[in-house]
């Protein structure tokens, strides 16, 4: 962090916070403080990245933390009265001497937060500068600067730098950019990442795709397998046991050459080609609908990477592509539709009219359908018991809807209402009513 930032922050804070209300730790390196007057700030020691910043919208703890640092920060800290903030040492280091009364007995306790590199750090010491709890606990094995409770801090080696200075009009106003920044830079990592990793199986699929045989091949290959098998099969009496070719005229009077693969049993190959030749008309026909099978996964794919790419929070990306658990198990069945979850609830997608008509076939009456109005769409179900869903789930829902069934952002309307109220008439084709329409941005 640079350090005219902090001294501008260590003016704000000097001049704007008498007392601290309440302080936690909300993630593995952001501590909350809440000064008095509900001012609130954020104060992220990432190494990496480390900054301070203000949010309009308060920023819920990922998890409870409850080490000994943990304690010792709220035993400390909440209710206390602030004696001075400094920027300690004229270093990238702000002190913040607070006094508070624990089971009657007042005690000086300083919070030094170190935005210093590799030295990042939030370190709790006592009035004469003793550790009494620290983010990041260092040994003397690791660094010779040791922080370690109970023993008297070293100070952070001075760096020799010229600072360079910058005007900030309203400090307040700039700590609420950081944050908006940071959450941008982290919304396209987050977008980043994740369409990589569908990119590589959109790939992988497109590869599959491409080497599927040609129905045509798959034929001409069934044909010349049956032809074979037949020339053996009205020859048998004149083969030999391990003979290796056969030398015949076919049908139109020219003479072939067949390679008997030194069999021992001219019979049982014949059987086997009339075997393969079967298989190859087989996948032949199956074969169109494998390849309509991938390609509309392959869509579903493309759809998903742009509606990520034009997603506007980490939350809408979580949602349409959230992250596998460690110990989730893989299952071979095949995907008859796609899933997503939100606030309890799973709702299904149909991306072809093979994944409609599964859902539409097992959903229960209770489950609520949706659907665009009056255009060909994707199928929706949300899984439900009740009469009536939350107002974020049909939301939720209506925009996925949307999104995986248009190709233009815009408003759309979106019909909904409860399976028992569809009448499937052919295919994934229904009528319905009663129904309710919500209209979606997207």
């Amino acid at each position: 962090m640079k350090y005219f930032l902090l001294k501008k922050i260590t003016e704000y804070l000097s001049l704007n916070t008498q007392n601290v209300k309440f302080i936690k730790r909300i993630d593995n390196n952001i501590i909350i403080i809440e000064f008095n007057n509900k001012n609130t700030l954020y104060f992220d020691l990432s190494k990496s990245n480390s900054t301070i910043f203000k949010c309009k919208k308060t920023i819920s703890s990922k998890k409870d933390f409850n080490a000994p640092f943990d304690i010792a920060l709220q035993k400390r800290f909440n209710n206390s009265n602030i004696e001075n903030v400094e920027l300690y040492n004229n270093d990238k280091i702000i002190n913040i001497r607070v006094n508070s009364s624990i089971f009657n007995k007042k005690m000086t306790t300083i919070l030094q937060l170190e935005f210093t590199g590799k030295h990042t750090n939030i370190i709790i010491l006592d009035e004469n500068r003793v550790i009494i709890e620290a983010l990041r606990h260092i040994d003397e094995f690791s660094s010779s600067r040791v922080i370690k409770v109970g023993i008297k801090l070293d100070e952070v080696p001075k760096q020799t730098f010229i600072p360079k200075m910058e005007e900030i009009d309203n400090i307040e106003e700039y700590l609420y950019e950081i944050y908006e920044e940071k959450e941008k830079q982290n919304l396209e990592n987050v977008k980043k990442q994740k369409i990589s990793q569908i990119d590589k199986k959109a790939k992988k699929l497109k590869k599959t795709i491409d080497s599927l045989p040609k129905k045509e091949e798959l034929e001409i290959e069934s044909n010349l397998l049956y032809e074979k098998a037949n020339y053996i099969l009205s020859n048998i009496h004149n083969i030999k046991p391990y003979q290796k070719t056969l030398k015949i005229l076919n049908y139109e009077g020219v003479e072939l050459e067949i390679d008997l693969e030194e069999k021992p049993s001219a019979s049982k190959y014949s059987n086997e080609l009339f075997k393969k030749a079967k298989r190859a008309k087989q996948k032949a026909l199956n074969i169109s609908l494998e390849k309509d099978n991938l390609d509309e996964k392959l869509e579903f794919l493309l759809r998903l990477m742009n509606n990520i790419k034009n997603a506007n929070s980490i939350e809408e990306c979580e949602f349409l592509s959230p992250k596998k658990e460690k110990n989730q198990i893989k299952t071979k069945k095949a995907q008859t539709y796609e899933s997503f979850y939100f606030e309890g609830y799973k709702i299904m997608l149909g991306t072809s009219e093979r994944e409609n008509i599964h859902l539409l076939e097992n959903s229960k009456a209770s489950d609520f359908w949706f659907h665009l109005k009056d255009r060909p769409s994707c199928h929706v179900i949300v899984q439900n018991t009740k009469k009536t869903i939350p107002e974020g789930v049909i939301n939720q829902a209506a925009i996925l809807c949307a999104k995986f069934s248009v190709e233009s952002g815009g408003a759309y309307e979106v019909d909904f209402t409860q399976r028992r109220n569809v009448k499937i008439q052919s295919g994934a084709n229904v009528l319905y009513n009663p129904y309710s329409t919500t209209v979606v941005k997207i």
